[in-house]
């Protein structure tokens, strides 16, 4: 490892140039927590910045928070195997990805009702992403290798896109749809409005892509890989912009317009942050210190802080033919953690 690099990766507090000649420091940190009640796993978590409202998925239901407060305001249930939420700010709706049935549901983002349920021909739908521009919300399938498009005018399904290997997570911006092919170490670019593959990029030194997300002004993807790299990708031509060292064990990352960072959350209890400056000017400028297990997140693009939940687990004997032990969540130690930037 470079010193230049080392330096990098030990940061821990950065003041660099944002687009415009303006400074920021950076020092995201452990504000807050909320003990968050009720058992069970979860997956992705997403914000929402018009109703200040963060969704967590839980199983078999959504939980619906009030970050600033750390209280449940209710539960959108009836979600098998939900993975994520999308919103659909424009039209006032919000889906889930229900992995087990393989629906999607759809609720109202006033009363938090569910107001549907769409069947999709395809199995184990995960990541979910809204397109504003086609107004289509997309569910990558894993079990089926694929992504349904379905209007969300009229909450129909449009049809199937084949891909190339097993999507991960997705993003969209400008017209276009992405997702990262976890078991091939690429990204698929999709036509929003046709539905149709326009691209496939191999993600250079990536193994195993999991989360990703999109800064749509400057055509930036930033994909979290499991080998401890966050690949930063041209988004109209796949070329690879920047490296960069992450922690352990990410499973989301999340770029913020109004900050020009993007993050990365890491099971081994860290987040790391890196600056998007100059077009091709991106560096890790902090890897600020969270919770083991913590490894999926949101950003609140109005306080710019940071979401994310874990919870403890005891060990116990592996399954049968099974070399790692069994993990039991602790009762009642699911947790919000809150990271901000603010003093």
């Amino acid at each position: 490892m470079t010193a230049v690099l080392a330096l990098l990766v030990t940061l821990t507090v950065a003041a660099l140039p944002l687009r415009g000649g303006a400074a920021l420091a950076v020092n995201y940190h452990l504000a807050r927590t909320f003990a968050l009640p009720g058992d069970g796993g979860w997956d992705y978590l997403s914000y929402d910045p018009v109703g200040k409202r963060l969704f967590v998925s839980r199983g078999t239901r959504v939980m619906v928070i009030d970050p600033a407060l750390g209280t449940v305001l209710t539960e959108i249930p009836d979600t098998p195997g939900v993975h994520g939420i999308a919103l659909a700010q424009d039209l006032g709706k919000g889906y889930t990805s229900n992995g087990r049935d393989n629906s999607v549901s759809v609720f109202d983002l006033a009363t938090l009702k569910t107001t549907g349920k769409v069947t999709i021909d395809a199995k184990n739908p995960d990541a979910i992403v809204y397109d504003p521009a086609s107004k289509r919300v997309f569910t990558g399938n894993g079990g089926s290798g694929n992504i349904t498009a379905i209007d969300a005018t009229t909450n129909t399904v449009v049809g199937n896109v084949a891909l190339p290997g097993r999507p991960e997570f997705g993003a969209a911006g400008n017209g276009m749809v992405y997702f990262n092919i976890e078991d091939k170490n690429e990204v698929v670019a999709i036509d929003a409005r046709k539905n149709t593959l326009v691209n496939t990029w191999p993600l250079g030194s990536c193994d195993g892509p999991s989360g990703l997300s999109i800064d749509a002004a400057h055509h930036r993807l930033f994909s979290g890989c499991h080998n401890k790299v966050m690949m930063v990708v041209n988004s109209d031509n796949g070329a690879i912009v920047a490296t960069l060292p992450i922690g352990q064990g990410t499973d989301a990352t999340a770029f913020d317009p109004g900050s020009q960072l993007a993050f990365s959350s890491n099971g081994d209890g860290t987040l790391t942050v890196a600056r998007e400056d100059a077009p091709g000017a991106v560096a890790v400028v902090q890897n600020a210190t969270t919770r083991a297990g913590a490894r999926t997140l949101a950003v609140d693009t109005n306080t710019h802080d940071v979401y994310l939940v874990t919870a403890q687990f005891t060990l116990g004997t592996p399954p049968p033919g099974q070399t790692r032990p069994s993990r039991t969540m602790v009762p009642g130690s699911f947790t919000l953690l809150v990271m901000s930037n603010h003093p």
